[in-house]
Parts: structure tokens; sequence; C-alpha cells
């Protein structure tokens, strides 16, 4: 696949920087006849047909043929070739990875959802990344050498430019960009976890032409992705979005970044199975603890806790209404100081459905000004579990194009 106009870009060269204009347009608007790309990018149909031809040249762009219409000339229909490269995107959890492959067009055609991934040594847990990605791979189908690059979520601090994390992998002081790369001879883009899962949502979820979002991820921690005017924003170095660690309790409990107080310590999956298991142990009653051979030293994990709230488990309830009453509390913060046009939570609570969004809901009535959350839609996340994968490989597209 052609991918010269890159080196013109950078070159300074106008032909290119349109060609660029296109593709982004066709990720963002899919396929379209000549003279209406031509109207939305203000180009003349010449200038278009000459960098529309140019872009088949190259593979990246396809003529699709003829549409349909009432009478008159039929236009060709074109738009990007689907196989003229893919993109695999991965999305580390807490005790598991999600891995899928997009076309070019930003279609998932493979996935593996909730691979083992246990805590480890960060060398070990590098290697054993590594392995999935390339058994992935292997049973994907995909050549390997039509996989333009790829996408790998962490949680926490990553600078996607100079490709370090600070929270996950951190044995070696190279890029992990660099490390991933050398070990599987593929581009590798690295990105928090938040921010590629609204990206997703942005992209293929439930946004509907809003250009300003919020996304909150509700997982095992507490994050932030933030679109400002239709793109991402990353703040200085890659940090912003580190929502769950706002000073929000004068409580003693550590968070995992070391400090005391965070939001994400009362309001966060972490804080549901904390609280889950005290709750147990001081004699409460679940229908974990009812079930038929039901061993009390197994080990209970969030999607269990989630399970039984959605069979009526009192204690599970409460305690989701709970995380969903400080959490509305805190976003109406957000809405108060970014006025968004639509606020989408997404992550593993959000299976809890209206257990955690009404009082969410009503919390964000309570304390956010009336005047700016009027303007705020609140909506569940459309992806669910498939928003990081998705939102990684979407991203290593834009990211390997220029596009971010």
């Amino acid at each position: 696949m052609g991918l010269k106009f890159l080196d013109d870009i950078k070159a300074g060269i106008r032909s290119a920087s349109l060609k660029k204009d296109i593709i982004c347009y066709y990720i963002n608007n899919g396929d379209n006849t000549l003279a209406d790309l031509g109207k939305e990018l203000d180009l003349s149909v010449p200038t278009v047909t000459k960098m529309v031809g140019e872009l088949i040249d190259d593979g990246i762009v396809m003529d699709f043929g003829k549409i349909e219409t009432s009478g008159g000339r039929r236009p060709n229909i074109y738009g990007l070739n689907q196989s003229s490269g893919y993109f695999i995107g991965i999305d580390i959890c807490h005790s598991h990875v999600n891995i899928g492959v997009t076309d070019f067009k930003g279609e998932l055609i493979s996935e593996e959802l909730s691979i083992p991934f246990t805590e480890s040594q960060p060398q070990e847990r590098f290697q054993r990344l590594c392995e999935i990605i390339n058994q992935f791979i292997h049973k994907s189908k995909v050549p390997k050498h039509k996989i333009l690059s790829m996408g790998i979520n962490i949680s926490g601090r990553v600078n996607t430019l100079t490709g370090h994390s600070y929270s996950s992998f951190y044995f070696d002081e190279r890029p992990l960009t660099e490390m991933f790369e050398n070990e599987l001879n593929i581009n590798v883009s690295i990105d928090n976890d938040s921010r590629a899962m609204t990206y997703g949502e942005y992209i293929k979820g439930c946004v509907n032409g809003e250009k300003n979002i919020l996304y909150v991820n509700v997982s095992w921690g507490l994050g932030l992705g933030i679109i400002v005017g239709g793109q991402l924003y990353y703040g200085k170095s890659g940090f912003s979005g580190e929502f769950g660690h706002i000073p929000a309790f004068g409580n003693e409990i550590l968070c995992h970044c070391g400090k005391k107080g965070c939001l994400e310590t009362e309001a966060s999956g972490l804080a549901l199975h904390r609280k889950f298991l005290e709750k147990l142990h001081s004699g409460h009653s679940s229908l974990l603890t009812q079930k038929n051979g039901y061993d009390p030293k197994a080990p209970v994990s969030l999607n269990d806790i989630i399970e039984v709230a959605l069979q009526e488990d009192m204690l599970a309830i409460e305690l989701i209404e709970e995380i969903g009453n400080s959490l509305g509390k805190h976003i109406a913060g957000l809405i108060n100081l970014f006025n968004p046009e639509l606020v989408v939570i997404g992550g593993t609570l959000a299976y809890a459905g209206d257990y955690l969004m009404l009082p969410l809901r009503s919390a964000i009535r309570k304390y956010s000004l009336n005047l700016v959350s009027k303007d705020s839609t609140i909506k569940v996340s459309k992806l669910g579990e498939k928003a990081g994968l998705l939102g990684a490989s979407l991203l290593a597209r834009s990211k390997f194009i220029g596009l971010i």
C-alpha cells in the first residue's frame, strides 16, 4: 500500500495534505460521490478527481461503481479500500485482554475477548502480551505484512508521543512502543485506555454529531476521555483525564497512585469490590453466599457482583447505587467545567444499567448548574466491552495516517 503522501506532507506538499483531508473525510463520513466530496472540502471537481485518482493508484481508495438514482446520469461512489491494510487493537483490562482487528474502513473483522491476563512482574506481563498478540495474528488469518499498525491501551499515565508508559510495563527506560516493535515487527502506538474508548465511541458508538464529549470509564479504576471541538484532548504530555485521582474524600484509603482520598477509592469497580467483600465478611447476606455449592474462600469478581445485582441482590444494588450517587456528584462538576454536549458512561460498571444510572442522573441534576447541565445529554456506551479494542485499532489507523 502506497503511503508516500505521508512523506510528502512532512515536506509541505499541498497535494499530499489534500489527500489526507480526503481520507479523513471518508473515515468520518463514509463513501460519497466526487461532487459531494468537493463541496464538503471546498475543492473543484477536477482537483478532487485528480487526488482521488492518485489515492486509487495507491490502493487506498476504491471506485464502488454507480449509485441508483431516480433519473439522469448516475454518479460513481468512492470510498476507502477496506482490504488495503489492517489495524490491531489491544485493550488491557484488570484481569484480561480484549483484542481485535479492523480493516482500513474501520470495520471489526475478528476479535477475541476476555483472554486471561493476570498480574505479574512487568517484564513477564510484557512477554505474555506479546505471546497473546502473536497467537491472535496467527489465528486471524490476516497476512502480517498487511497489518499497518497496532494500538495498545494502557491504564494510567501514558505519553503517546514518546511511547512511554509510567504505570504499566515500566521495567526499561526505552519507549514501550520501541520494545513492542522490536518484539513484534509491527508499527505500535500506545494510549490511555479511557481515551481510546472515547475515540471508539466517537467514531463507531453512540456519538451522533456531537463535538464536545466526556467519556467516563467506570471499570476497575475510574478514567475520563475528553473530546473538544471534535479532537481528542491530551494535555501537555498526554496525562489528561485522571478523573479518578481527584482528591474527593477525607478517608484514609490508600489509592494505587500513592495518595489517599482519591475519588477512585469510593467510586469505581475497585471500590465496589472492596465494599462488597467487607460487607460479606461482616455477615451481610447476598445471592452469592446463598448459591448451592458456594465456596466462601472462592474469589469474587467484579462481574460476579454486577451479575447478582441484575438478579436483584439487595447488597450489590445498594453499593452500586452509592457509587452512582458519588460518581454523579463529581460528573456534575465536570459538566459545570466543560459544558459538554454529551456525557457517555462506559466501562464494566455500566453493565449495572439503571442501578448505576438512576442515582448517577439524580446526582447530576442535584449538583450541576441547571443552565449548564440542560445542554448535556447522558448516554450509556453503545460499544460496551468492545469500546477499548475498537478505539485502539481506530486510533492506530488515525495515528498511522497522520490524522492525530
